[in-house]
């Protein structure tokens, strides 16, 4: 069980978490939302110890293994393959003590924990994640400083999956991932074992991943049960209630100002009316939902622009002379067009965006 009770944390003055406290239990899936600013990567900093709460605590199971990706990504002459393996450092710990080990009883313990975190299969289950992330066979055994930023930030969080901690904290892990490795993640933490909270604007992801929402606003948290259209429904009814709420209470507090006002004054009603002041003091008032705000834009409508607005025809482009990245394209654009561009990381989406915007500032500038 998690515990967070009552955290305040305070950052160049401004108050971000303000007694915070939530309870979420042993195995639960929990995507952490809410508005960029709410402070929700402060709180989970907060519960791996990288910032010390002024108030309040996390409190959690001893020995409770907490798994995290950090800031910076892996880097060297390792590959992806033997960096995500030395990731479980209990398991790496244990091979290495069975070779050199000479104590007959120390040898059989250490085998027999061996199979009891199945070390064995550590190979393939390591491969399969680095699969699911993308990476084939030839890229697990490259180097890792021979990959990009995206693609180490992917070893990490392979790392981090293949570690399988007891409290796994993810912190927008689709952010360098392409479609098909975004399912395959959703995939992977459906029927993930332990407990686990992403943070995450992906609303598949919060609907088809996770059991619970914990919604950061105005530092303080409430959690929902269900996914992201569930924590919707939650709230708007819970919104609709409050309204109603204090919709009856005005009333009243009206009504009883009213009597105090009108019978204050005479010998036979005064008793009552002293009463019922009391009881409009003692009435807490009903606080309507805080919503969050929202963001408007407004765009100028542009001139009529007749089509196409852009052709491909037999085109070549790239970044180096003679050695293009995509050859033979063939495409039209129209003004009505609404188009989705899919490909795996690295086959050339950005470089067709960017011909497409060379060929437009080209256009207008003729």
């Amino acid at each position: 069980m998690l515990t967070l009770q009552g955290i305040t944390v305070r950052l160049g003055g401004r108050t971000i978490l303000d007694r915070a406290t939530a309870t979420i239990q042993p195995g639960s899936k929990v995507g952490l939302i809410g508005r960029n600013g709410a402070g929700k990567s402060t709180l989970m900093k907060a519960i791996i110890g990288e910032i010390e709460p002024d108030e309040g605590g996390v409190e959690m199971p001893k020995r409770t293994r907490l798994g995290y990706i950090a800031q910076s990504a892996p880097s060297g002459v390792a590959t992806p393959f033997e960096t995500v393996l030395a990731a479980d450092t209990e398991r790496a710990a244990l091979m290495a003590e069975a070779e050199t080990c000479e104590d007959p009883d120390r040898l059989a313990a250490v085998y027999d924990r061996l199979i009891a975190i199945d070390a064995y299969t550590a190979d393939a289950r390591a491969a399969r994640i680095l699969i699911g992330l993308g990476f084939d066979e030839a890229m697990q055994a490259m180097p890792l400083d021979s990959f990009s930023g995206g693609w180490k930030m992917r070893v990490a969080l392979a790392s981090l999956l293949f570690s399988a901690p007891d409290l796994l904290l993810l912190d927008e892990p689709s952010n360098h991932l392409d479609l098909e490795a975004t399912l395959w993640l959703e995939s992977f933490l459906q029927s993930y074992p332990g407990t686990m909270m992403v943070i995450s604007h992906e609303r598949d992801l919060l609907n088809n991943v996770v059991d619970t929402i914990l919604h950061l606003q105005g530092g303080k948290i409430a959690l929902y049960a269900g996914g992201y259209d569930s924590f919707e429904r939650q709230r708007a009814e819970r919104a609709a209630q409050i309204a109603a709420a204090k919709m009856a209470q005005d009333a009243q507090r009206k009504k009883l100002a009213d009597y105090v006002a009108r019978n204050s004054a005479r010998a036979s009603t005064a008793k009552q009316a002293q009463s019922r002041a009391k009881m409009l003091a003692k009435m807490q008032p009903v606080t309507a939902m805080m919503e969050d705000p929202t963001l408007s834009f407004d765009f100028p409508d542009p001139d009529e622009l007749r089509p196409p607005l852009i052709t491909l025809d037999l085109a070549a482009t790239g970044y180096v002379a003679e050695k293009p990245i995509l050859r033979r394209l063939n495409l039209r654009i129209d003004p009505d067009d609404r188009i989705a561009m899919l490909g795996r990381n690295g086959n050339g989406k950005t470089t067709l965006a960017r011909c497409w915007r060379g060929n437009w500032r080209r256009a207008r500038a003729g």
